[in-house]
C-alpha cells in the first residue's frame, strides 16, 4: 500500500496533481493498483483539484492535521524554505505522506516537482 502526499498551489489543474502522482508512481516501478491514499494539508484538502484528483487516481482523499504533519517533519528529508516558512516543515508532500501512512512510515520516493504541485510516496511501516 502507497500514500502519494500532494502540496500544491490553489491555482492547480487536477490533471497536474494526476500527472505528477502517476510519474511517481513510475519513477518507483510501481503500478497504479499499489495506490492507496492522496493525501494532503487540512488547508488544500477541500480544494476541487485535490479532490478530483483522488476521484480520477480512484484512492481516498485524505486530509492531514496540523499536528500529524508536524509529528512526520523529523522524517521529511526535502527542506524547503518555502514550505518551511508557510507550513513549518520541509515538504508538505513528503510530511502528508508520511503522516496519512502512519506510524513507522518510510518514504518510498522524495519530493517530486513539477511547475503547481510536489508529490511524494511513503508506504506504512510493515509487520517483522
Amino acid at each position: 500500500m502507497i500514500i502519494a502526499g500532494v502540496g500544491f498551489r490553489r491555482s492547480v489543474a487536477a490533471e497536474e496533481i494526476v500527472m505528477l502522482v502517476e510519474q511517481a508512481l513510475e519513477r518507483s516501478a510501481l503500478t497504479h493498483g499499489a495506490l492507496a491514499k492522496l493525501a494532503t494539508i487540512e488547508a488544500l484538502a477541500d480544494l476541487p483539484a485535490f479532490t478530483k484528483a483522488a476521484r480520477r487516481l480512484a484512492v481516498a482523499a485524505i486530509a492531514v492535521e496540523e499536528q500529524a504533519l508536524f509529528a512526520a517533519a523529523p522524517q521529511v528529508r526535502t527542506k524547503s524554505v518555502r514550505s518551511l516558512a508557510a507550513h513549518g516543515v520541509g515538504s508538505v508532500a513528503e510530511a502528508a505522506a508520511l503522516a496519512a501512512a502512519g506510524p513507522g512510515a518510510t518514504l518510498v520516493l522524495e519530493r517530486i516537482a513539477s511547475a503547481s504541485a510536489t508529490c511524494a510516496l511513503a508506504c506504512p511501516e510493515t509487520a517483522p
